[in-house]
């Protein structure tokens, strides 16, 4: 992975600051930094440098071929982008109802989905943070220091996330892009044995999933005054949810609420997203902002993901997370909870829903039904939106008679959390770098920040406890106050 640092002159005497490469986000980011002549931050940005063009290069595919083609977007969270496109799909096949089979075995998939993906990202990403603080040494801030301090945790993460891919494995055919979804339905049945064989583990992953929960929830609570503060931005929130305010992760209907807890929006139906939510190009990123058409690009963005959905839902359908919730809700006073470090803990709590939601599925006599597909009459137009780990995830596609793509228009929760996450960057610029010494921690602090929303960083996770980064704090004179070098190799002399 390149390495890049600049600083140059800027308007007003202002200086940057550049940090490139940030890692763990999905291809290649930056942060840049501005300062004036009292090297206080002036402008913090997240900026996303590379181009992935999906939405082009499938123009002119035939629409039976997007859930297989668009989950090569990700690695990480390849079943999201499967199932998002498979509902959009099912609207272009003319299908609005599913046979209960293939609805049921989709969101099994969907939780097996939801479970490895947060396993992953808390355990192996986020823990090493919060467990042995933003301060630690670099060289022990990651897994291999997690593996040696805190083994039972680690492996509980390796365990939780194995399980949600086994899951996966069974209905797709392998963990990673494998084939499931087709216009209309499903492919294959679940076949008894392997429902039976992830029955027999599902005891242990609940117990591990309820540890998960109890250790964020002591972490966060054991410094809240800390946690409360940390990149906390007032924002509004969007989710689904099911008919009746709960917790929804397949389905259901928009939901809008704002940063003092009043609801803006509710029981929005997917296939009219355009109306409420659009999206505007700044010239320094490829990635959009998208904002609540009501109240402009000003005061309309908004976040999504676990947090939005625990503070956007009424309740949630399954027992154990239904009362992690409501300690959840007590704890913030029964206002959304603002920190950006609330993510964690929302987060372990859906990893609880997903395990009880595939018992549920696991034990429902439909799950072993071989009425998988049904048709309806051809449209042009389909939209498919579902709650991906990370967030609502949107795929709009518009196809010609011949079948083939014409349009096609994607919204990860990325890009949703685009704004939230360039404001927790200046919030934690603002607050620990204004006027101070450059250090690898404080540095840290801004990856911590960004982290928390877990953007989908699947080319940046296999270099887990690297970071290849040199950062230069220059002051408004041209003079270089402060060097700083993290490397996955050698590091070069100051």
């Amino acid at each position: 992975m390149s390495r890049h640092l600049e600083s140059a002159a800027h308007p007003h005497r202002l200086r940057r600051v550049v940090i490139e490469p940030v890692t763990r986000v999905e291809g290649h980011g930056k942060v840049t930094l501005l300062l004036d002549e009292a090297n206080q931050v002036r402008q913090a940005r997240l900026h996303i440098v590379e181009f992935r063009g999906f939405e082009k290069f499938i123009q002119g595919r035939p629409y039976w071929e997007l859930p297989v083609v668009v989950q090569r977007l990700c690695g990480i969270c390849p079943v999201s982008h499967h199932l998002a496109a498979a509902k959009a799909v099912d609207r272009l096949a003319g299908v609005a109802e599913l046979p209960p089979a293939a609805e049921k075995l989709r969101r099994l998939l969907h939780h097996g989905q939801i479970l490895q993906s947060h396993a992953l990202h808390f355990f192996h990403l986020a823990s090493p943070d919060l467990l042995f603080g933003f301060d630690d040494a670099v060289a022990h801030r990651n897994l291999v220091g997690l593996i040696a301090d805190r083994s039972e945790i680690a492996m509980q993460g390796v365990k939780l996330r194995k399980f949600g891919q086994q899951v996966i494995a069974a209905i797709a055919g392998k963990r990673i892009h494998g084939v499931a979804a087709v216009p209309g339905g499903m492919n294959k049945p679940l076949a008894a044995a392997d429902r039976d064989a992830l029955l027999r583990d599902l005891g242990q992953v609940l117990v591990w999933a309820r540890e998960a929960v109890a250790l964020i929830k002591r972490l966060y609570q054991s410094q809240a005054d800390y946690f409360n503060e940390f990149a906390a931005i007032r924002s509004n929130w969007v989710s689904l949810v099911r008919p009746d305010g709960a917790l929804e992760l397949y389905d259901g209907v928009l939901r809008a609420r704002g940063g003092d807890g009043q609801i803006l929006f509710d029981q929005w139906p997917v296939h009219r997203y355009a109306d409420v939510i659009r999206e505007q190009v700044k010239s320094w990123t490829y990635m959009k902002f998208p904002f609540l058409t009501q109240f402009g690009t000003s005061d309309g963005w908004y976040r999504v993901g676990p947090l939005a959905r625990l503070n956007n839902c009424d309740s949630i359908a399954t027992p154990l997370a239904e009362a992690e919730r409501r300690e959840f809700v007590a704890f913030g006073g029964r206002q959304p909870m603002q920190s950006s470090l609330a993510y964690h803990w929302a987060r372990m709590v859906e990893l609880l829903h997903a395990a009880e939601g595939i018992e549920a599925l696991l034990w429902d006599p439909d799950i072993l039904g071989t009425d998988l597909r049904t048709s309806g009459e051809r449209r042009q137009q389909g939209i498919g939106v579902i709650e991906a780990p990370r967030g609502t995830l949107i795929h709009h596609y518009e196809v010609r008679k011949d079948g083939l793509v014409e349009r096609a228009n994607l919204i990860v929760a990325t890009t949703h959390n685009n704004q939230a996450m360039n404001e927790a960057i200046r919030q934690v610029a603002a607050r620990y770098l204004d006027g101070m010494t450059l250090t690898e921690p404080l540095l840290n602090r801004i990856e911590v920040a960004i982290r928390a929303y877990d953007p989908c960083l699947s080319c940046a996770t296999h270099a887990l406890g690297k970071m290849p980064l040199q950062v230069e704090l220059v002051d408004a004179e041209g003079r270089m106050i402060d060097r700083i070098v993290k490397s996955s190799g050698p590091q070069p002399d100051k």
